[in-house]
């Protein structure tokens, strides 16, 4: 069944279906990753995308229940050069053609992903049209695109992930699976709560510390958690991730910016100011970081993006806050920056004794 790519730009692309059989609209990214695709189509950063795999074989081992980062993905489609005729591994439980048919997304194999990619590196990422007939792309592009992507995916009531440690509260803009996993490992005692909670729902759990998630769209389209932010650092410790970085960074007074493709893949070089360490990261982000802006903050940049020296990683000034453009959680990617949720544990623990001092004076 031939089924088309029509970008907003008027370009084509034209390849067989697979997946859901449905027309759909949403932004055209691509992510350069050699593996884990199950991750990244379920990783609820990708809300209303259209993800391009540079990659040129997916869906070689299959889909098992195990990689998933959300119960159910919320991309708009799949793009891949060649999608794998058979799976094969141990863990596997189904295809990749079954996975999208089950959740309604439609995929495109056999497409130029090269072309596309460079296309898009040209001009930005774009929206586009899935469609069966090229004559409707039209009217899937007019649709005014949406712009409550974490409304769509954050949880709408509280839940825990129990453990024995200390207490962080881990407020959902669109998180991954695999921040819950790293503070599991670390025995934190999690309670995951929406991202219109209040202060004073936050601080009826006591927590030890706050963790901000990760998300899709852009951090500007989400105000309501800014006074918040600014209300939480003054209290607990706190840690940003992806577009919790960004929240953080808004809240404090610099700015963001859309990037021309941003950086979705599991190779990107961070440096670390402090240190001068380098390390390889996973990111998925399209809205970066003003780096001219933070100088009239009370906020310093602590790593740098080391290809195009965008903002990577932020720290409070007054306060015990910190945040990460990258992932840190890595599901998948290298685990080389897992240690920065040492630093937060840390961070919470010192805070603790601090209260048990100042309580015991």
């Amino acid at each position: 069944m031939q089924r088309y790519l029509i970008l907003e730009d008027g370009t084509q692309f034209v390849g067989e279906g697979f997946g859901a059989d449905c027309q759909i609209d949403g932004e055209v990214v691509f992510n350069t990753g050699m593996t884990g695709y199950q991750e990244t189509i379920t990783d609820e950063s990708y809300c209303n995308q259209i993800i391009t795999f540079t990659y040129p074989l997916i869906g070689n081992y299959g889909i098992s229940a195990g990689a998933s980062e959300s119960i159910i993905p919320s991309c708009s489609g799949v793009i891949v050069h060649e999608l794998a005729r058979r799976a094969s591994n141990w863990t596997n439980q189904l295809s990749l053609d079954e996975f999208l048919k089950q959740n309604n997304i439609p995929g495109i194999t056999g497409v130029d992903t090269r072309r596309l990619t460079r296309h898009l590196r040209d001009f930005g990422v774009m929206r586009g049209a899935i469609t069966d007939d090229p004559a409707k792309a039209e009217t899937l592009l007019a649709k005014p695109a949406r712009r409550d992507q974490v409304a769509q995916v954050a949880t709408p009531r509280p839940y825990p992930s129990a453990g024995t440690g200390l207490r962080v509260v881990l407020i959902d803009f669109g998180l991954k699976h695999s921040i819950l996993a790293e503070l599991s490992r670390r025995s934190c005692n999690v309670t995951v709560v929406p991202y219109n909670t209040s202060f004073d729902q936050i601080a009826a759990l006591h927590p030890d510390g706050i963790l901000l998630s990760n998300g899709p769209g852009n951090p500007e389209d989400v105000p309501s958690a800014l006074p918040l932010i600014r209300q939480l650092q003054q209290h607990y410790p706190l840690f940003g991730i992806c577009l919790g970085h960004q929240l953080f960074a808004l809240a404090n007074g610099a700015k963001t910016e859309k990037m021309p493709f941003g950086h979705r893949g599991f190779n990107h070089a961070v440096r670390e100011i402090a240190t001068g360490s380098t390390f390889f990261t996973a990111q998925n982000h399209g809205y970066a970081v003003q780096a001219d802006s933070i100088a009239s903050t009370d906020l310093l940049v602590t790593h740098v993006e080391i290809n195009d020296g965008t903002v990577e990683g932020l720290r409070h000034r007054n306060y015990p806050a910190i945040s990460v453009q990258f992932h840190p959680d890595a599901t998948p990617g290298p685990h080389d920056a897992t240690g920065i949720f040492d630093d937060f544990c840390a961070m919470m623990t010192a805070a603790r004794s601090e209260k048990k001092e100042t309580n015991h004076a």
